[in-house]
């Protein structure tokens, strides 16, 4: 691992942070109910066929900062049906907060970016709104939202998500810390380059496959980052080793480049995992043996050292503090998708101290599946 962060990006226009994350997926009604009784999502917006919309629909689900959006098509020429049909279920967009979106969107055009849709400013009795986006790795992209002069609810077209009640234990989450994307052989790089680029984002910390590998397999990653560090971007490629890596895993089941997961911040992830947990998410088995020596390897912490191997909740420590955190199995199927619970005491690191157990615990999972 080194430090490269020496420079805090230019930043061609004004990114302001993560506005919402938008999955495409076969069934968003039955979605829904999973993120509303596990992850203990609120229900917020809906448009479809009842508010104008005939292509598709698409629910919205609040928790505390955080806004997921679920689109399934409506019929088989909405861009979803083909998405859905080679990935699966799966993130489409992470999109942006922003300030005038004509402007962003020129400006990244300007320097290199592909465009998938030109800006739409939309002025109803609401206000203004404005959305635009553009293209990122595999089949992904970014979309830029300016809804700062906008008084509805969500957007256009949208209304207010009306749900029966539900049960579960509150999770306690609070906004997304960062969103992880696994590209192809050799790609990482090009992908680095665009993002500097394009955004003005800046390179933070990079991991080569020494500081992250098994004796089975290995991985190299890159972080890039906002100048207000609301926007965290790693970005994983796969390197060589004696067997399949995760990443490798995954491109092949997600056929491509794509979001390998969402890392979610909590203040209190004792908690928030004892819920998930008792609201039915599987997490990642980490060996007792991890927790030997705790204290000597990252020092002092206020949490318990028991509930935090009873819960398989992670601990490590940089030079401006410490992390907990844990990693969901892949929330559908296809072994793609995964979620992070996350809480930082200080450290902006990435919880390089728990690669090794955390990869042997995800060799393990590979090895069931006959992938690794």
């Amino acid at each position: 691992m080194y430090i490269t962060d020496k420079w805090e990006g230019t930043e061609y226009f004004n990114i302001q942070t993560f506005k919402f994350v938008e999955f495409y997926v076969s069934n968003a009604k039955q979605v829904v109910h999973f993120y509303r009784t596990v992850f203990g999502f609120k229900p917020y917006a809906y448009c479809g066929p009842e508010t104008g919309v005939v292509t598709h629909v698409s629910y919205v689900l609040k928790n505390k900062k955080i806004f997921f959006v679920f689109t399934t098509p409506l019929s088989s020429t909405h861009t979803g049906s083909d998405w859905i049909k080679k990935h699966g279920d799966g993130i489409r967009d992470v999109a942006f907060s922003v300030l005038d979106v004509k402007k962003c969107y020129n400006s990244a055009i300007k320097r290199g970016a592909i465009s998938n849709s030109s800006p739409i400013i939309t002025n109803d009795k609401n206000g203004s709104f404005g959305c635009a986006s553009i293209k990122t790795y595999g089949d992904n992209i970014h979309s830029f939202i300016d809804d700062s002069d906008y008084k509805g609810l969500w957007a256009p077209k949208f209304v207010k998500l009306n749900l029966p009640d539900v049960s579960y234990k509150n999770t306690q989450l609070i906004l997304i810390d960062h969103i992880v994307g696994n590209v192809e052989w050799d790609k990482m790089d090009y992908w680095r380059e665009y993002y500097e680029k394009v955004f003005g984002f800046s390179t933070f910390v990079r991991f080569g496959e020494g500081d992250i590998s098994t004796k089975y397999s290995a991985l190299k990653s890159v972080v890039l980052r906002s100048k207000n560090w609301k926007i965290k971007l790693p970005i994983n490629e796969p390197a060589k080793g004696l067997k399949k890596s995760q990443i490798e895993e995954y491109l092949d089941f997600h056929e491509g480049a794509g979001v390998q997961h969402i890392a979610i911040l909590t203040d209190d992830i004792i908690e928030s995992i004892s819920s998930l947990k008792q609201n039915g998410v599987e997490f990642l088995d980490i060996p007792d043996t991890y927790y030997d020596n705790l204290i000597d390897r990252v020092g002092g912490i206020d949490e318990d050292i028991k509930k935090l191997k009873d819960l398989s909740i992670l601990v490590d420590r940089d030079e401006s503090g410490y992390l907990l955190q844990i990693f969901t199995k892949p929330i559908q199927d296809r072994p793609t998708l995964f979620i992070e619970i996350i809480q930082r005491k200080g450290s902006q690191g990435f919880g390089q101290g728990n690669f090794q157990a955390l990869f042997e615990s995800i060799e393990k999972e590979q090895e069931e599946r006959g992938n690794l």
